[in-house]
This record gives C-alpha cells, structure tokens and sequence, in this order.
C-alpha cells in the first residue's frame, strides 16, 4: 500500500515535470480562478458583516399614530402589528418621550423649544428580523387603521441588498467560468501525459497492471498541480487581502475603521476553500481526462 502510495507520487511528479510549460499553465488557471474565488468570498463576508453592524441603524421602522387615539386602539394596534411576518420587536414612543430625545440631541440649543407646543407624534419603532423584510413589513403596515405614516431607510436597504445581490450573483458566474478554464487545462495537461507515456501504458496493461494502477499516477497529478494552484492562491490573498486591510485602517480611511474583517477572522475558511477546490479540480480535471483518452 505505502509502496504503491510512493510510487503514484513519484510518477505524478515525473509527470509534472515532463511538460512544465502545461503545468504552469494548469497551476496559474487554479490559481486565478481560486483567487478571484477569495476575493469574491472576502467581499460577500465583509458585505455581510457591514450589513450586521449597520442593521441596528437601519432595521428600524417609524411609525406614526394618527392623532385622537385611545390608549385601548394603541394597545390593539401593537398587537396587530406585532402579528406581521418579519416583526422582531414593537417599542411605544411617546411624542414627550420624542421631546425628550430632540432636546437631548440638541444640547444647549434646545432652549430654542421652551413654550412651543410638542409638534411631534405618538409612534412605534418596530424591529425587523432580517434587513429583507423591512420594505414588506413597511408596507403592509401602512394599510392598518390610525397609521399616518410610516417611514424607514428605504433606499438604503435596498442599495445594500442589490449590491450584496449582484456580488454574489456575478460571483457564481465568474467562478464557474473560471473552474471550468481550470478544468480544460489540468485535463489537457494530463492528456499530453497520457500521449506522451501511450506505449509504457500498453506494456503495463499488457503485463497485467490494473486499471487504477494505471490511473494512480495522473490522479496524484492532478492533485499536485491542484495543490499548487491552491496554495499560491491563498498567499497572493492573504498578502493582498492583508495589505488593503492595513491601508483601510489608516486615519484617512477612518470610515472603514471597525466594518473591514482582519484576515484572521477568515483566513481558515480560505485554507479550507482553497485546498479543497484546488485538490477538487485537480482530482476531476484528471478523471475527465483518463476516462476519455485511456483506452489501452
């Protein structure tokens, strides 16, 4: 077992070796694809955690009560309300309590509110469970009776939504166009192999080696060059990725302070992504390639 282990990567280095140009080339194709996989991935997961940490400003709905309620009809509305799909949590604010609030953020100014009527209304501040779900929780909301209005950071949720839409959507595709560049090129690699080695192969099939004997040497090819590609993928990201992270912590870049992720807090999902996708790509791009041109 050990020996024929020994052996297979013996021969799929021998391989490597015979046609270097087509190894670069299969190992830069992973690389790339697995690269652009990473920044794909890094750029979803800071999306997703500069969604997080900006849910609490912006998962909020205000809703104003028509004035002349009774205490019994805001009672009965925030039990209705918190009925509605998607509604986390239902807050009464009164309209002193909303004084209150304008007074407190404007400091010394709020002298300028003294003897004036409250121009403010009785509202409820609800709470969604996911970002998503505002823009129908709004709605739906506004058709209940005693509602005046109802007002929430609309444009905002919905640029953030198509963005970290788009970014996922195109990122799929990309990938898939790349996996498949990287799929054509490791199988051709290995198909020059397998031309290159046509009449070892047919003394080995002749004296009775089996059929995966045979193979063994291209898979464990395949692997390496896959390997490679991965590992040279998760450097070139981890020093990138690293290095604009540093430049967006700097005092002139102060705004992205605290919503960039470290690269420690998702470098193992890159290890693992990595080297299974390139071990994957490796392993599948010498299958595609055996299973059409070892016919011996």
């Amino acid at each position: 077992m050990i020996n024929s282990i020994i052996y297979n990567i013996k021969e799929g280095a021998k391989g490597i070796l015979r046609n270097p140009t087509m190894a670069i080339a299969s190992v830069g194709s992973v690389a790339a694809s697995l690269f652009i996989l990473g920044i794909i991935f890094s750029i979803v997961l800071n999306i997703n955690n500069f969604t997080v940490l900006i849910k609490g400003q912006f998962d909020n709905v205000q809703v104003y009560l028509e004035e002349g309620l009774s205490s019994q009809d805001i009672f009965n509305l925030k039990k209705e309300i918190k009925k509605v799909d998607g509604v986390k949590d239902v807050t009464f604010e009164s309209k002193e309590d909303a004084l209150n609030k304008m007074k407190k953020r404007w400091g010394k100014e709020s002298y300028l509110l003294e003897g004036l009527d409250n121009p403010l209304q009785n509202s409820y501040i609800i709470e969604v469970n996911e970002l998503q779900d505002i823009s129908k929780v709004a709605e739906k909301i506004k058709k209940y009776d005693g509602i005046e209005e109802v007002k929430y950071y609309k444009d905002v949720v919905e640029k953030l939504m198509k963005i970290s839409n788009l970014v996922k959507t195109s990122g799929i595709f990309i990938i898939g166009l790349l996996v498949a560049l990287s799929l054509f090129i490791i199988s051709n690699t290995i198909k020059l192999a397998l031309h290159s080695r046509k009449k070892e192969i047919n003394i080995m099939k002749y004296i009775g080696a089996t059929d995966w004997f045979i193979r063994g040497p291209f898979i464990v090819e395949g692997i390496i060059l896959g390997s490679l590609g991965g590992i040279l993928a998760l450097s070139i990201t981890y020093f990138g990725y690293n290095y604009f992270y540093n430049k967006l912590n700097m005092p002139s870049y102060s705004i992205f302070s605290g919503y960039v992720l470290p690269i420690s807090s998702i470098i193992n999902s890159l290890i693992l992504i990595f080297m299974v996708m390139g071990v994957g790509i490796g392993i599948i791009g010498s299958v595609i390639s055996l299973r059409r041109y070892l016919k011996v």
